[in-house]
């Protein structure tokens, strides 16, 4: 018999059986994802990361998880060379496509002055905002 357990800190083997668990019904269900994670740094003059891209590509797809730039860096055009960096990259690895989410108008407007469409929004996410979905063919 099963039971169930609802916990705010699980353990990093419990999350790894989730993981290798869904991982092998993927990869009969739709083949490997062959996912690899992806990120574009950027540092200081002294080496240490401010900010940046991270994310990973898998199924042919590159999709950004987190973009963050420091407020000295922002309106310079910056969240658009990462971006650059990070499809050159995928395409690099065989993906043919590119996927972000966002609930930041500003972060919304960035994205798509780099060609990235929108093809979902998720009303009150979080409350007063939409979480915008947003894709771009590489």
């Amino acid at each position: 018999m099963s039971q169930l357990e609802v916990t705010a800190s699980p353990r990093a083997e419990d999350l790894a059986a989730i993981g290798e668990g869904l991982a092998a019904f993927n990869d009969a269900d739709v083949g490997p994802s062959e996912r690899k994670p992806l990120a574009v740094l950027i540092r200081d003059i002294e080496g240490k990361v401010i900010g940046g891209l991270s994310g990973y590509t898998a199924w042919g797809w590159l999709f950004t998880q987190w973009l963050f730039i420091p407020d000295a860096l922002r309106g310079g055009g910056m969240a658009g060379k990462l971006l650059t960096e990070a499809e050159r990259e995928a395409r690099a690895r065989g993906c043919h496509g590119a996927w972000i989410d966002t609930f930041s108008p500003v972060a919304r407007k960035a994205y798509m002055r780099q060609g990235y469409e929108i093809f979902g929004e998720l009303p009150d996410f979080p409350k007063g905002r939409t979480r915008i979905f947003l894709k771009k063919e590489l």
